[in-house]
Order: C-alpha cells, then structure tokens, then sequence
C-alpha cells in the first residue's frame, strides 16, 4: 500500500492548480479517461506550457502572472520544505474551481524537481477532505472528497480517521502504483451500481481496479469487481492466466472469487474416468466425415499436451485405461463385422444391406487407427501390439472378403510396423514375430490397392517399418520371412512391399559378416606362425 500522510488545511487553501471537471449524477467527477493521463504525462515542461482551460474572463493580473511564469520558471521546493506561509500564500493565488494558473515561489538553496503534472478532481466547495496521490509517474492528483463516503466504503479510510480526530482535513498517499485507477476507485465510491458502471469497461483495467479495491479494501467494488469477471469472456490464455493469477491472491471475509475460479477449476482434481470416456465414445461413434475428422485431431493434441504437462501416475492410467476399453469395443465390432461380411450369402444381398456393414468395417479400422496413434504418443501402445498380434481369427477371415473392405484392416498393421520400426513401440519378440506371422501377408495382399486407394499410405515409411521390424528378430526368422517375401516380391514387382534394404542387411549379416569374423580370428594365429 502506498504511503500516507495527514495534514491540516484550512477551508479554502489548496496546493494544487484546478482543472475542469465533469459531474457525475451522483455527485462526483467523470475520471478521467487514460489518453489524457498519457497526453498529460508525456508534457516535457508543464511550468513553461500550461494546459489549456476553458476560456475564462482574463484580467490583468493573470496576465501578469503567466508572463513572469514565461520569463523566470522556478523550481517548486518540495511539501516537506513548505511552510505555513508558503501554503497561504499558494492558496491566495490559486482560487478553487477556477482556471488553471502557475504558482510561482521564491527560490530556495535546496530544490527539488516539480512533478510532472497536477490535476485536481471533485468540488472543493461541498467538499470535507482532501486526498493528495503521489504517483510513481510524476502525477500529483487532488481529489475533493466527503470523508464520511470514504469511511462508509472503505476500511482503509475508515482507520486512517479516528474519531477522536474529527479535524483532520487532508490525506496524503506517496508513491501509488497506479494514480489513474486510484481516482477511478474512489469515485466508484459514489455510485450505487459499481457492477454497471463496469460493464464497459476491459478486462485488464477491471483488474487494475480490484487491485486498487483491495489495498482500500473497498469490498463492495471487490465484490462487484468479481461478478463482472465471472460473467465476462476472457480471450486467450495470456488474459486467463492474469485472471486468475489476480483472483487467488485475494484475502479478505466475504470475497466470493470460488465462482470465478471454478471457470478453470473442479472440485474433482483429476479428470473421471466416465468422461474421458464418454468422450471418446462421441467421436468413434460419429458418422459425420467432416466433424469427426476435426476432434480427432483436436483430441489427439488435447492429448498429447496433457500427456506432456501430467506429472500424476494415476491420472495416466486411468487415461489409458479408458483408451484401451475403446480399443476392445472397437475390436469386438470389427470382428463382428467381418463375421457378417465374411459369411457367403452375403454378397448376395442387396447394397442397402451390404452398404452399411462395409461402411461399419472401414468406421471400426479407422477408429482402432486413430486410438492406436494415441497410444502410440503416450508410449503406451504395446498391449495394444499384442491384441493386434492375436487377432488369428480376423487375418483369415481377411481373405474372404473383397480388397475394397478390408484394406482398412491393413492400414492398422501398416501403422503398427511404421511404429515399432520408429521405436515408438517396443513389444517383446515373440510379439514381433507374431505381428508379422499374422499380418504380413494380408499387407501384402491389400499393398497394390493401399498405394493408389489410400491418400494418407506413406510407402516409404511403411517399407522401412516392415524392414526394421524384420530385422528386430533372430536371424534365422528373419531369413524364414525374407525368403518368402522375396518370392512375392519376383512375382508381384511394385504390387510388393520394397524390402531390398533389409534383404541386404540380413545378407550381410549371415554371409559376410561370419566371414569377417572368422578372419579376425584366424588372422593373429597366422601371424604368430
């Protein structure tokens, strides 16, 4: 809180010069919008340039004045170095709710450098104190003012006038923050409605307000000051945060700022389980192309940051564990559906039949994708390799139902390879070794129709992906499975996975490499001989 001083002034005098001011309907001044305060504040020498008033009969005198004021501008000797005299001398030529004039006083030896601009607000004449502010800007700022309004409102009054001191006359505060806001507060103190009064106003300067209300401990505009942030939008984060970095810190009985900070906050610590789910429910089950598409996107990123901001162990799984109950669910209509799709009737029957289980196939694939993408990011995804790798019964079905639906299947082994082969999977060996055992060769079959039926397919990762898979195992499976690749690949060329650059690495390693072995060890025996 800034600092205070108290002092006597008898009616009449003042330290200060007068500027015009508007009357509000209850009784007190307009404050002053913050482009004056700046013009103000950006004057280089207010003794030499006066601001301008509104025009007022001009006698002889104060033209005088103003001439000596331009031809000998003197310094004004600070409010401790002032005397008695000096304040009635000031307050003789300066009369109250006039036009502004330019005190002059005598030199002395010790000077001080004169603030910058001074303003006084509020009638003099109805008037019972005075309140003095001192910026940290260069402002000194006057306000009339009736102390029994200040002490209604605001405590901080209420203890700096005791009632054994009924003639104290003046209040002096050094050092505000924020003198714009100070002249704002204490206005607002005439109002009935402050809520309404601050409707129009941003959120920032409302900010600026509660700040003030609370060093004066001015509750009502406090109170009315949080109401306004609670029903009020807050654009962006950077504007939320100073929301509600402001309202926390606030202390003090019968502050309710609990309805501003449940905009951000919940009794509950850590997100339910059922809502992470009924969310995820909302998007797998959506038939809707466009919208769907979206919030996959944005729930993936929603996510993902949550993953990278989350430091509770707890919270995770209970994530994942909402993820992998999708992933089943998913997994069960699927199969049901190929089921159906599968059985030999089934092409016989009419496309309104036909069309909504092939569109459930393709719905149910790209959802296992979208979940399997999410597990991947959290680098939880290695269960879900291994209910991948155990789908035996859908892989044989996969056969026996046209390319054009079940190559929606393929893209989740793609995704499955291209992730292992990036590390952002690490299932055991035998899991490996299952994956492609299962569903390499149903890969390979739906490869052509992937290339040129997928906009999203990246052959180059996916061939690199089952290449580094291939390579995870042991030798001698890698050479069972890359020999049969090879006879696909001489019989289908392009139709194939490219996977030459492991067929050499796995060369390499079972040729030349034993070969090189052996004469590093053979060399030293004939050296010595």
């Amino acid at each position: 809180m800034a600092e205070f001083r108290i002092a006597k002034v008898e009616k009449g005098q003042t330290k200060i010069r007068n500027v015009p001011i508007a009357v509000t309907p209850e009784g007190f001044w307009c404050c002053p919008a913050p482009v004056m305060f700046q013009k103000t504040h950006k004057t280089p020498n207010p003794l030499n340039k006066p601001k301008s008033s509104p025009p007022t009969p001009k006698n002889p005198v104060q033209k005088l004045e103003a001439a000596e004021a331009e031809k000998k501008p003197s310094l004004t000797p600070s409010r401790s170095q002032r005397g008695p005299d000096d304040q009635r001398k000031l307050g003789s030529e300066t009369p109250v709710g006039s036009a502004s004039l330019i005190s002059v006083s005598t030199p002395r030896p010790k000077i001080e450098m004169p603030r910058k601009v001074t303003i006084e607000f509020g009638e003099p004449g109805s008037s019972d104190l005075k309140v003095v502010l001192h910026g940290k800007q260069g402002f000194t700022v006057k306000l009339s003012v009736h102390k029994s309004v200040l002490v209604e409102h605001s405590s901080f009054f209420g203890d700096k006038f005791p009632e054994h001191q009924p003639d104290l006359r003046c209040l002096e505060l050094d050092d505000c923050d924020d003198v714009e806001i100070y002249v704002e507060t204490v206005g607002l103190m005439y109002c009935k409605d402050i809520k309404q009064r601050l409707i129009k106003q941003s959120v920032a300067r409302v900010l600026r307000i509660l700040k003030v209300a609370e060093q004066l401990r001015f509750n009502l505009c406090m109170q009315s000051c949080l109401e306004y942030l609670e029903a009020v939008p807050w654009v962006g984060e950077e504007e939320e945060e100073k929301v509600v970095s402001s309202v926390s810190r606030l202390h003090g009985e019968g502050i309710g700022i609990t309805p501003v900070l449940k905009r951000v906050s919940s009794v509950i610590s850590n997100p339910p389980k059922d809502t992470i789910s009924h969310v995820l429910e909302l998007v797998l089950k959506s038939n809707e192309e466009k919208g769907r598409r979206e919030m996959k996107n944005i729930v993936l990123k929603l996510l993902r940051e949550n993953n990278n901001l989350s430091s509770s162990s707890s919270s995770t799984d209970i994530c994942n564990e909402s993820i992998y109950s999708s992933c089943r669910s998913c997994l069960d209509s699927l199969l049901f559906h190929f089921r159906n799709a599968a059985e030999p009737e089934f092409s016989g029957q009419p496309i309104n039949v036909k069309e909504p289980v092939v569109k459930q196939l393709a719905l149910e694939a790209d959802n296992l994708t979208w979940l399997l993408d999410i597990l991947a990011d959290r680098q939880a995804a290695d269960e879900f390799a291994i209910m991948w790798a155990n789908q035996q019964e859908l892989a044989s079905l996969h056969t026996r139902l046209p390319i054009v639906s079940r190559h929606h299947v393929s893209c989740i082994s793609a995704r499955m390879f291209v992730g292992i082969g990036r590390g952002e999977l690490l299932p055991s060996k035998d899991t490996r070794h299952m994956l492609l055992q299962t569903w390499l060769q149903p890969l390979i079959d739906d490869y052509s129709w992937l290339q040129h039926g997928c906009r999203s397919f990246d052959r180059k990762a996916v061939e690199e992906g089952i290449g580094r898979t291939i390579l995870t195992l042991p030798l001698e499976d890698q050479q069972s499975i890359l020999l049969t690749w090879l006879g696909c690949f001489l019989k289908t060329g392009d139709s194939c996975p490219n996977l030459q650059r492991a067929f050499e690495v796995w060369w390499r390693r079972s040729f030349i490499r034993p070969h090189m072995e052996q004469s590093n060890v053979d060399q030293p025996d004939n050296s010595a001989t």
